[in-house]
């Protein structure tokens, strides 16, 4: 069953078409892939997919509902989560205050309700606390929960986004390059996570560079070049299509 539909996605920057009529599906519980040489529109997509830009022609939606030019709140509350290449935490705050200010609509964020509704502003936290709890020990960041965000490794840093967007319970999570400046440990620890998220039931889109990353994981993947979706389907037809490696995977090594 799909959860995110592409359908003729195009954007325009003053006359550049940075993403060109892309199509296609990702289906509940995939991890799907997303390559393609540096300038094929991939981040833009996402971008577009996240409601961060608007997109000129066609439509996405996510679970049936149509999410494309909703604001990235909007988008965000509709179950859609992104990661950022470059983690963007709150860098003075630590890691378990990272993930406890993720859920939306808190009681506590009103300003009277912790004067006239004490006990349930404290329940509501207690409850965060313990979810936060729970999700930064799966990520392995227990040691460092007290620690400023500002402190971690670049890895490290990683997880705390995966952290971050798990805290949201989206229906899909768009990671941007998850392996990209992380050690080979971390990076395999990190591909473990996904997977076995990805075993509990969630749902990926994954913008990544790494091929052995992508090909031992991703299905379907989808292959982007100069804005145009060139190729959707398993690793193998990847590996074997003209087009994708005049395009692409002839130049990874």
């Amino acid at each position: 069953m799909s959860l995110l539909a592409l359908s003729g996605v195009t954007k325009r920057f003053d006359g550049f078409t940075a993403v060109d009529g892309v199509s296609f599906e990702v289906a509940k519980g995939a991890i799907g892939g997303l390559i393609g040489p540096n300038g094929a529109g991939k981040t833009t997509l996402f971008n577009t997919l996240a409601g961060i830009e608007v997109p000129d022609e066609g439509a996405v939606s996510l679970d049936g509902i149509q999410i494309s030019g909703r604001a990235p709140y909007r988008v965000f509350a509709a179950g859609l989560a992104r990661t950022f290449q470059i983690p963007r935490p709150f860098p003075e705050m630590s890691v378990l205050e990272n993930c406890m200010m993720v859920p939306s609509a808190q009681a506590g964020e009103a300003f009277w309700a912790n004067w006239f509704l004490p006990g349930r502003v404290g329940a509501e936290e207690r409850a965060t606390r313990a979810k936060a709890e729970e999700i930064i020990d799966f990520c392995g960041l227990t040691r460092v929960r007290r620690d400023a965000a500002s402190t971690l490794s670049g890895g490290q840093l990683k997880l705390l986004e995966l952290a971050r967007v798990l805290m949201a319970d989206p229906k899909i999570i768009l990671l941007d390059e998850p392996a990209a400046g992380v050690n080979p440990s971390l990076m395999r620890d990190l591909v473990d996570k996904i997977v076995a998220l990805n075993d509990r039931g969630h749902t990926f889109l994954i913008i990544e560079h790494n091929m052995d990353v992508v090909m031992s994981i991703c299905d379907p993947i989808m292959v982007m070049a100069q804005g145009r979706l060139i190729y959707r389907g398993d690793a193998a037809g990847a590996r074997a299509d003209k087009a994708v490696l005049d395009a692409y995977l002839g130049d990874v090594h």
